[in-house]
Formats: C-alpha cells, sequence, structure tokens
C-alpha cells in the first residue's frame, strides 16, 4: 500500500521576516519553482499519491491557489489547519483522521533534497512495512539540530534533540517514515509529558529506536540538503538549484516531471502545461520532456 504524506508549513518564518509578514516561506521562490513544489517533488518520488497539507488558517488560501487539489501532478491533496503552532508532533496530529492507521511519511515544507541514490533510498524507506525510518546529514553544527548517534552497523544508539555537547555530526533533517503506529505512540507520548511542554519528533523517533524498529539511512558525500529557512540559506539553496541546473541541463525537482515518471500523469498533460507556460524557462521544460517522450 502506498503511503500517505504529510507537509508540514504552518511555522511562522519569523527568521525571514520581512519577507514572510505577508506570505507563508513555503510559498517563496527557491530560483524558479516555489519551496513548497521541492517537498511536493519528493513526496511524488517515494510514491504519495495522497498528501496532506498542514498550514496556518491566514495561508491556506495562498497553497490552494497554488496546488489546488493536486490533481496538477496527478495527486490528491488536503488541507488541514494547525491554529496554534504547538510544534512538529502537534501539526502531525492534525492529520490523525487522514493517516487513518496507514503507514506515512512526513517531510517539512522548507527543507530541500537533492543528490546521488536518493530515489534508491526513498523506496527503500517506503518498503519497510514495521517502525520508522529517518535521514541523516553530516554537518559541522549538529547542535542546531537532532542528532542521531550510531555504530558501525548503522544501529541507531542515542537521538538528542539540540544537544549542547553532540555525540556525532550527524544531524536527523526533516525527512520520516513511519509505520501505522506511529499515531499511538504519539498520543502516548502527550499523555506521559507535561501539558505545558513540546512533544518533539525526536521523542516519537526515540521510542521507534528503544524498540529496535528505527532506520537511520545517511545522506552520502556529494548530496545536498537544504534548509531554507535563514536569508543566508534561502540564497543558498536558490544559487545551487540554479548551478545544478544549469549544469545539468535540465530542470531539477519538477513535480510534474516526478508525477509523469511515476506514471501519475499522462504525457499530455506535459504539453498542455508546456503550452500554457511556454513564455518561460519552465514550461519550455515541460514541452521539452513531452516532445522526448511522446
Amino acid at each position: 500500500m502506498a503511503r500517505k504524506g504529510i507537509v508540514l508549513t504552518a511555522g511562522l518564518g519569523t527568521r525571514l521576516h520581512p519577507m514572510t509578514l505577508a506570505v507563508n516561506k513555503q510559498l517563496i521562490p527557491v530560483y524558479n519553482k516555489p519551496m513548497i513544489y521541492y517537498a511536493i517533488w519528493v513526496l511524488i518520488k517515494a510514491g504519495c499519491r495522497d498528501i496532506m497539507l498542514i498550514t496556518s488558517e491566514a495561508d491556506k488560501s495562498g497553497f490552494e491557489r497554488l496546488l489546488g487539489d493536486g490533481s496538477h501532478f496527478g495527486v490528491n491533496i488536503q488541507y488541514r489547519i494547525q491554529y496554534v503552532p504547538n510544534g512538529l508532533v502537534d501539526a502531525f496530529m492534525q492529520a490523525e483522521e487522514f493517516i487513518a492507521g496507514d503507514p506515512c511519511m512526513l517531510i517539512l515544507g522548507d527543507n530541500i533534497f537533492y543528490g546521488p541514490g536518493f530515489p534508491a533510498m526513498l523506496a527503500k524507506a517506503a518498503a519497510k512495512t514495521e517502525g520508522a525510518t529517518v535521514f541523516g546529514s553530516i554537518v559541522p553544527d549538529p547542535e542546531r539540530f537532532g542528532v542521531a548517534e550510531f555504530d558501525e552497523s548503522g544501529k541507531v544508539l542515542s537521538l538528542e534533540e539540540k544537544p549542547k555537547q553532540p555525540k556525532s555530526n550527524c544531524a536527523v533533517v526533516g525527512l520520516y517514515f513511519f509505520d501505522g503506529k506511529v499515531m499511538q505512540i504519539a498520543h502516548e507520548l502527550r499523555k506521559e509529558i507535561p501539558a505545558d511542554q513540546e512533544v518533539s519528533i525526536t521523542d516519537v523517533n526515540r521510542r521507534y529506536m528503544e524498540a529496535g524498529t528505527l532506520d537511520l539511512q545517511v545522506f552520502p558525500a556529494g548530496f545536498a540538503w537544504l534548509d531554507s529557512g535563514t536569508y543566508e540559506s534561502l540564497l543558498e539553496a536558490s544559487n545551487y538549484v540554479a548551478r545544478v541546473e544549469r549544469e545539468e541541463g535540465r530542470i531539477i525537482c519538477a513535480p510534474e516531471e516526478a508525477a509523469f515518471r511515476a506514471g501519475f500523469l499522462p504525457a499530455e498533460k506535459l504539453r498542455e502545461y508546456g503550452e500554457a507556460d511556454k513564455n518561460n524557462g519552465y514550461g519550455q521544460y515541460m514541452t521539452r520532456l513531452y516532445n522526448e517522450v511522446k
């Protein structure tokens, strides 16, 4: 069974003020496409056709204008409002009825992933029927993130949220795969942790680790994980995408292409999208894809 996908976009984006005073961070462009496109691309590459986007009341209409019901990408997109930004797990729990006990994956809307072997890593995580999978990136400043300590075999030994003295330099990134037990775990943690304290996604992952069912996949050298939540990282992400597209001669992380490759969209849709946007490079790329496969 295909996993259900949840995208979290309800954050306030205060690190990007004043840009995000009037527009959600995930609607800001990263080079030639909205930031949220990169998350939708990942979900489609992982085989998700049913997607729920968690956002704020003020931003819901903006995402609806951009993404609609998802049919543009051959998927089904629903929306749920998180009225108070109380952390990832609280936002995640807004999707409980949508998840309905099925396997799911969760992605933060401001994370961008691109690099060698990524489709195979997603396929491996999606094929796992029990437990959870998290992804790690080797970083110079692990104290800013959730950190995974692991042994030579890749077994996770500990998980800590923004530790002052990290036990490794492996940051756990904003992409998670869970089995159908995740909501039960989230509710148990909510009962155990005082109401005035946030239940973190690290708490959830730690439960899987303690049960011996948590897998960690570490991105290889040359892989790009970009958290585009600051002025500098947003510019870095745009420059990275521009450089890679220039070098590869193609648009990367385009959800329409991923949907076509996955069989979610017929080739005729590429022709239609290309014609509608024939005055810009994105539309011209859709036409090019269509001409290559027709």
